[in-house]
């Protein structure tokens, strides 16, 4: 690396890994985002620290964990006093703008800060002419479809920016595809054939903790009448409803995420014809996991596989070998000081994450001593949405261990003096899919009090503690 590079980073909203196409297995809608890998590097393990939508921006910006950021739950705001890598950059002078979905909250002390410039959408924001928020605390509606404008402003603003010498930072951040999953006009044709359901679609719950019963976000049973865009077929029986109903949800789903992907062919295109594609490192990643069906669910929050892995894809000509790919537990904590060593800046003290640089220029994750475990929490205690109850967990590569420590965990209608505390293990290795506990195994005995010992030794390390989890307020604010 001669000089300083521009950072492109696209988020997306709740975009599975099984719905990018470069994945082993996954759908194959989108050959765009794909090039980023082709072309790049492929991380095949990347996690969140806490799967939802806010708690995750945050961590992204600022490059700690949600205990240490403040953003633990949908209902908590950001404060923008605190410091974040777009800042740090400007500071160092990069040009800075923001595009597209914030969910931090908004007025001060909430708004984006160490941007340029910033629009943003309101909460979740609209898909269909939506309403942006600007610096000066004034709002427009702008026609058209979300996916779209906030592509149209992206390019608008590399075109001000291109040519001026300074390098540059832009967070190109969709609502896509975040439920209801309202797709483009274009797109309300595509993925009408239906979907084979997959492998653990018709999942019992069975032989696990009763957290996983107990969620709201079946498929089969709590999709709504906005989700699923019209009532179901007279006559179904039980699991043709199922059935029915996935194929409605995933259709719409892939249809947001084929906008999404037409978005990062805009800005690769772009790239090319200004001649700064070479100079520019490109990622393409989303704030957490979803689920498409697996375990008969949408939605995420849990520390299962399809809700803790993002995708996450990286081009850098002058660093990344193209078609690489690494398994390393990277974190979305990471982002932050990764981009800030590619910029040669340092980072700060209070971040709690590990620049990833080594890994780009594909130094093996053993020798470099990168992490064999990660940490996850997850805050927001059986919210009237979902009812998913609060959690902590450590991975390593071959195994999870999952500690519901929750008031009311597994007791339907119980108060919050009653505590049910559950754990999980899971086997990653004989149990990829993660359906069957092995918690109880005598047989997993040592790996259990190994992994409970890390479990607490991670809390420690990183500043967490356990306190009772937090009760959101139903509110338009707490929405998921």
């Amino acid at each position: 690396m001669t000089s300083r590079p521009n950072i492109l980073l696209v988020v997306a909203d709740d975009h599975a890994v099984n719905a990018v196409g470069c994945y082993p297995g996954a759908h194959q809608v989108t050959p765009q985002i794909d090039r980023v890998a082709v072309e790049g590097m492929r991380f095949d393990a990347c996690g969140c620290t806490n799967s939802l939508c806010a708690p995750s921006r945050a961590t992204i910006l600022t490059g700690t964990y949600n205990h240490r950021n403040g953003v633990t739950t949908l209902s908590t705001e950001f404060d923008n006093r605190q410091p974040t890598f777009p800042e740090l950059l400007r500071d160092a002078g990069y040009r800075t703008a923001l595009f597209g979905k914030w969910h931090l909250g908004h007025g001060e002390p909430h708004d984006p800060r160490g941007f340029d410039t910033w629009e943003v959408l309101p909460d979740q924001g609209d898909y269909v002419d939506p309403e942006f928020l600007l610096p000066d605390g004034s709002s427009h509606v702008r026609p058209g479809y979300a996916t779209d404008l906030i592509t149209d402003l992206s390019l608008d603003w590399l075109d001000s920016v291109s040519g001026g010498g300074d390098p540059w930072c832009l967070l190109v951040q969709h609502k896509a595809p975040h439920r209801p999953w309202v797709p483009a006009e274009r797109h309300r044709d595509l993925f009408t054939d239906g979907f084979k359901p997959p492998r653990t679609f018709f999942d019992d719950y069975e032989g696990r903790a009763t957290a996983a019963r107990e969620a709201r976000m079946r498929v089969a049973r709590d999709l709504n009448l906005e989700d699923l865009k019209e009532e179901p077929p007279t006559g179904l029986d039980e699991e043709q409803h199922a059935r029915w109903a996935l194929d409605r949800y995933l259709a719409d789903y892939l249809r947001c995420v084929v906008a999404v992907d037409e978005s990062v062919g805009r800005l690769l295109a772009h790239l090319d014809a200004s001649g700064q594609a070479d100079d520019t490192v490109v990622v393409y990643t989303s704030d957490q996991g979803f689920f498409l069906g697996e375990h008969g669910w949408y939605d995420k929050r849990f520390m299962y596989r399809e809700s803790l892995e993002s995708p996450l894809l990286v081009r850098y000509p002058r660093l990344v070998p193209p078609g690489s790919t690494t398994d390393a537990l990277v974190l979305n904590v990471d982002f932050a000081q990764t981009f800030l060593e590619l910029a040669g800046v340092d980072p700060l003290p209070r971040m709690q994450g590990r620049s990833m640089v080594p890994l780009l220029a594909g130094e093996d994750p053993v020798e470099v001593g990168w992490r064999t475990e990660s940490y996850y929490r997850y805050w927001e205690h059986l919210d009237g949405s979902h009812h998913v109850a609060a959690h902590r967990g450590i991975r390593t590569h071959d195994r999870k261990l999952v500690h519901y420590y929750g008031s009311g965990c597994g007791q339907p209608g119980a108060s919050e003096q009653t505590t049910e505390v559950e754990w999980e293990l899971f086997d990653l290795v004989a149990d990829p899919e993660e359906m069957r506990s092995v918690y109880d195994d005598p047989a997993y005995a040592d790996d259990v009090r190994t992994l409970t010992a890390a479990l607490d030794r991670l809390a420690t390390e990183l500043g967490d503690d356990i306190p009772e989890p937090t009760h959101p307020p139903t509110t338009k604010a707490g929405r998921p």
